[in-house]
């Protein structure tokens, strides 16, 4: 008896031994599927976002690895070859339509946006109030008026020619600094801007009135000189170099509020954020170009943790709760919304008037500013 009750233990061991192994080559009941690789061309400043581990991890749940690579966003438009990517995800709305056209997708997502402001000091702020050419919204934050502004750099005014500006009388021209037209999205946002006030406080639609309003705004970005191509180079030198290099340089809002957000300690005392007005909301819009690519903006659209760290980097989504939390937490005077938002022109008109102020760039020819 003792003899058939070990045989029967010996084959019960021994088949619970086969079913372990079978299990454990299925997974043993939880799956160790390594999770699919997708990859996307995106705008670099989301590039830290992307890079963060808890983004990764977010992902890694729903099975997804995502890799990037960086590029502007008229070159993910025009010129980055997009047959090795499963989305497309660039800082302009114009540039994403383009692309679902081009590529024949189906639908976007625009899981973040960020208006674009003016980084620049308490003094500038107080010389610029006095000319009238900063107001307070009413709202809480304090805007620059966009018309006033052109009529100052239409004149070719200088900041020592300001009516009692003693804290800032430098010997330049009162201009804002940007990024190269060319090669940035920023600066294109800001050519919008200015376009639109100089179009009659009208999106330009036409290529004749494209021309004539590149012709009309070209001063305000040939008269600065040398112009980086990166919107991150000059923020660095607003933060580093302070105003005395950089007194006034337009940004995406994301870029100052995530190192409010931060706390690093970059954004001093001194420093403000205003609004342009009107102003024009860089959409940072996915173009899907494979259903892994799909699942991926529906993800940043939709996913909540996802939404919460990318308010920590500054953007706004459609959970507004999220980034309002985190400037009243640093007591920030950042808008729960702005009211003076215009659009941008669409691709075709935005690229027309860029590639005539490159000519005028290449010939050397700048309009000049009325006397």
């Amino acid at each position: 008896m003792k003899r058939w009750i070990g045989v029967g233990l010996a084959l019960l061991l021994g088949a619970a031994v086969v079913v372990a192994i079978v299990l454990g080559n299925r997974g043993g009941g939880t799956e160790t599927r390594e999770p699919a690789l997708v990859r996307g061309v995106i705008g670099s400043e989301k590039k830290p976002f992307f890079d963060d581990q808890r983004v990764r991890a977010v992902f890694a749940r729903h099975g997804l690895r995502v890799e990037v690579d960086t590029a502007g966003s008229r070159q993910i438009a025009a010129s980055v070859d997009l047959k090795k990517y499963g989305f497309a995800f660039p800082s302009s709305a114009p540039a994403a339509e383009k692309i679902k056209r081009d590529q024949g997708a189906t639908r976007t997502f625009a899981p973040f946006s960020s208006p674009m402001a003016i980084a620049t000091f308490k003094p500038i702020v107080d010389v610029l109030t006095k000319a009238g050419v900063v107001r307070d919204s009413g709202q809480g934050y304090q805007v620059l008026d966009i018309r006033k502004y052109l009529d100052l750099a239409a004149k070719g005014t200088r900041w020592d020619r300001l009516p009692g500006n003693t804290a800032y009388p430098a010997r330049k021209r009162v201009l804002l600094t940007t990024t190269d037209v060319r090669t940035s999205n920023s600066a294109a946002m800001y050519l919008s801007i200015a376009g639109y006030v100089a179009n009659g406080d009208d999106v330009v639609t036409s290529d004749a009135r494209a021309s004539r309003v590149a012709e009309a705004v070209a001063p305000l970005f040939l008269d600065q000189g040398y112009s980086e191509t990166s919107t991150e180079a000059p923020f660095e030198d607003y933060l580093s170099l302070g105003m005395g290099k950089t007194p006034m340089v337009m940004v995406y809002e994301a870029q100052y509020a995530s190192r409010l957000f931060a706390g690093d300690g970059s954004i001093r005392p001194d420093m403000r954020l205003i609004y342009p007005s009107p102003t024009v909301l860089s959409k940072h819009t996915l173009v899907p170009l494979s259903p892994q690519g799909t699942e991926v903006g529906r993800l940043l659209q939709e996913d909540p943790e996802l939404g919460r760290l990318a308010a920590l980097y500054g953007f706004r989504t459609a959970a507004a709760k999220a980034f309002d939390d985190l400037a009243a937490k640093v007591r920030a005077r950042l808008p729960a919304g702005l009211i003076d938002v215009v659009e941008p022109p669409d691709y075709e008109r935005l690229e027309g008037m860029i590639a005539a102020i490159d000519l005028l760039y290449r010939s050397g020819s700048v309009p000049s500013p009325t006397p």
